[in-house]
Formats: C-alpha cells, structure tokens, sequence
C-alpha cells in the first residue's frame, strides 16, 4: 500500500476523541496501539478519497481516451509482437 501522499515523518499532535467505551476497553485488553491504528485507517481513507476524487474529475478524459483507443487503437499495437 502506498500511503506517500503524506509526510510520515511529520511530528505527532495530540489529538482529542470519543470513541465507544466498550471499543476502547476491547483495544486495551488487545494491547492495540491507537495512534498506529488511527494512523494506518486514516491514511487509507484519505487516499481512497483522493482516489475516487481524482475519478470523478477524470471521468469525462478517461472516457475519451478509452473512446478514442477503440477507434485509433494504442500506440504501439502495429509494433507488439505479442
């Protein structure tokens, strides 16, 4: 997973939450770290948000590329040898 849209050597910041008791009391008893765990969830989030984003932006250019390939073909079809 490539999370390099984020400076992971950026100093750690308190931050201040709720969370469900009975989550929290479960994550203890598992010796889960939370900041590592927020961490790694949140990185993934945000680049799956990133990434829809960039669809949703893309969508119309990606159509006619892929539009504009079944017509013309891809460059290097006539040199593939495969």
């Amino acid at each position: 997973m490539q999370n390099d849209f984020y400076n992971h050597g950026a100093p750690k910041q308190t931050a201040h939450l709720s969370i469900n008791g009975d989550l929290l009391r479960q994550a203890k008893e598992e010796k889960i770290n939370l900041s590592q765990t927020l961490e790694k969830f949140l990185a993934e989030a945000i680049r799956d948000k990133k990434r829809q984003e960039w669809l949703d932006n893309s969508r119309e250019a990606v159509e006619e590329y892929t539009l504009f390939v079944e017509k013309h073909g891809c460059f290097g079809d006539t040199l593939r040898c495969f």
